[in-house]
């Protein structure tokens, strides 16, 4: 029943975003450093688990989502608080209309959260991307996607979870101050901790899902994007005091047009609710005129003012602390023998070139190529005495060799890959107990067989390699950086493609990579394809969700 569920998980769900609290705290970047997400978040859950407890025990749905709505509203702390109630409300007002009370079906979970996408975003009034409310939009489209496939509501939560941390892992290349800052956002970090944990209490399982990637696999992905770095450049903000309070109308008035002049006053501006009692908060040097300009429409109560500029400097000095005593521990440990280094575009190819034995990925790639400084970083962090560092890209060689000659505590090698795909054939070969010499002359002689294709579309009008031309929009099938197919479809560029190749030279096994553009019923019927016309090749399909190419693949 929905109702003995939530008062069940909601109360354990809050329990571990309340020991990770700090966790979440330290990735506080966005849009500056207001308050402690992690410590918001806690303190607004919990408000809620105390209301809940308090109803009796044949309270109703409707009276669960009405103490949800109320203790989250009265308990939102912060900006990322303030968000997290409206979410809250508009999921719990979703699981209202529940058909099945008993047994919530996936299409009762897709109105939730619809629901919940409906309220969050009409309470912000400027919603930026890369945020909580990303992460809220990707998971519901997710549960709208799995409403219409036969999915159980077990494997449709745990898929969700799923796609909470990969939409979490997604946040930097949305917001450039969380990519700047080596940070995801930690109220979307927050919102999918809390997911995870209310999922496994209500389906009493961890591990491994059915048909889709792990959660474990998927919060690694976070976590091999997220670096905690030092952040002390907020004195550039406009706005120095977090105001928040509750309030409680006397008379009506009009909320935008109250929203509209608290912004002429600061920032990040709320007001959530309904009549009488609403939440407030913005970003503002002059928090008397907040209140007094509150104050002409009823009472505020509850008010917390917080000096966001010296929350900055102790969440920088605490985070230096931290480091400094992880540096400690890491020289302490022991290095290993022989590590890898790669770089990879999709968190596809990430998950197999770990599988083979990398140490560190690399975020990077075509037309995104990592710099000497981040290459650095992860030869750095595999603590290792001799390390093999897989560029995967011409383009970064040289980055490559210059962070390779700039290392002075272990001895660095590149093996010059020019795709992500030979950096597989390369790992193949390793001997662990062989010299970094060996492993490298070994490496590359692994891969010299290794012949490359990729299809991608043309941005711009060119011409392919025997001269005809090609139009912005053109499908593009490239071998070693040749143009030689032109066409209007990927499948048949890539069956075009891989047939030039084997008329070229002839070969034995094809590795290919779906890209993030195409789904798996194309990539199933394209690899059915290239095993009908090539029947003597054996394929092997892969997704690497790698951006911009749809399909790359190699031939051996």
């Amino acid at each position: 029943m929905i109702s003995t569920i939530i008062r069940t998980c909601f109360p354990a769900a809050a329990k571990v975003v309340q020991d990770r609290a700090e966790e979440i705290n330290k990735l506080n970047v966005f849009p500056v450093p207001d308050g402690d997400t992690g410590t918001n978040m806690s303190l607004t859950l919990n408000t809620v688990v105390g209301e809940v407890q308090a109803l009796p025990a044949d309270a109703t749905i409707e009276d669960i989502a009405k103490a949800i709505t109320h203790g989250s509203l009265m308990g939102a702390r912060g900006n990322s608080g303030v968000i997290t109630s409206q979410i809250l409300r508009g999921i719990a007002e979703g699981l209202v209309d529940a058909k099945n009370q008993e047994h919530p079906t996936p299409a009762d979970i897709a109105h939730a959260w619809r629901r919940g996408v409906k309220v969050a975003f009409k309470a912000v009034r400027k919603p930026v991307e890369g945020t909580i409310l990303t992460v809220l939009r990707d998971v519901s489209a997710k549960a709208d996607q799995l409403e219409k496939t036969k999915i159980s509501t077990h494997d449709m939560l745990d898929a969700l979870v799923v796609e909470a941390y990969e939409s979490v892992a997604r946040t930097p290349e949305l917001l450039p101050v969380l990519k700047e800052n080596g940070v995801v956002d930690s109220g979307a970090f927050g919102f999918a901790t809390f997911l995870e944990a209310f999922v496994n209490a209500a389906t009493g399982k961890a591990g491994e899902l059915t048909d889709f990637k792990t959660t474990v696999d998927a919060k690694a992905n976070v976590s091999a994007k997220v670096q905690i770095e030092l952040n002390d450049d907020w004195e550039g903000s406009e706005f120095r005091y977090c105001n928040e309070f509750l309030f409680k109308a006397e008379k009506p008035f009009d909320v935008d047009e109250s929203l509209a002049h608290l912004a002429t006053l600061g920032d990040c501006e709320l007001i959530v609710g309904a009549y009488p009692d609403f939440k407030v908060h913005v970003h503002s040097n002059e928090p008397n005129r907040v209140l007094e300009y509150m104050l002409q429409f009823g009472q505020v109560y509850e008010v917390f003012i917080h000096n966001m500029d010296m929350e900055s400097h102790d969440r920088t000095a605490k985070i230096a602390a931290d480091q400094a005593e992880a540096a400690d521990e890491k020289t302490d440990e022991p290095k290993k023998q022989l590590g890898f280094v790669a770089v990879a575009a999709g968190s596809g190819e990430e998950e197999i070139l770990r599988s083979l034995g990398v140490d560190v990925v690399v975020s990077g790639g075509q037309t995104m190529n990592p710099s000497t400084a981040d290459i650095l970083t992860a030869i750095e962090q595999v603590n290792a005495e001799n390390v093999i560092v897989l560029p995967g890209n011409g383009n970064i060689r040289m980055a490559a060799e210059a962070a390779a000659n700039a290392c002075e505590d272990s001895n660095v090698a590149v093996v010059p890959t020019k795709t992500v795909l030979q950096g597989f054939s390369a790992m193949f070969v390793v001997d662990p107990e062989g010299t970094l010499e060996d492993n490298v002359d070994a490496m590359t002689e692994a891969i010299q067989d290794v012949r490359g294709g990729e299809v991608t579309t043309a941005v711009r009008d060119s011409q392919a390699a025997d001269g005809s031309p090609i139009h912005a929009g053109d499908v593009m099938g490239i071998q070693d950086d040749s143009i030689d197919v032109v066409g209007s479809s990927v499948e048949q560029v890539t069956l075009d493609l891989i047939a030039k190749m084997q008329d070229e030279e002839e070969g034995d096994s094809l590795t290919i990579l779906a890209g993030q553009d195409m789904d798996d019923e194309a990539f199933e019927k394209l690899v059915a394809a290239i095993e009908e016309a090539q029947p003597d090749l054996e394929v092997d399909p892969h997704r690497g969700e790698q951006p911009l190419y749809p399909v790359i693949f190699s031939i051996e």
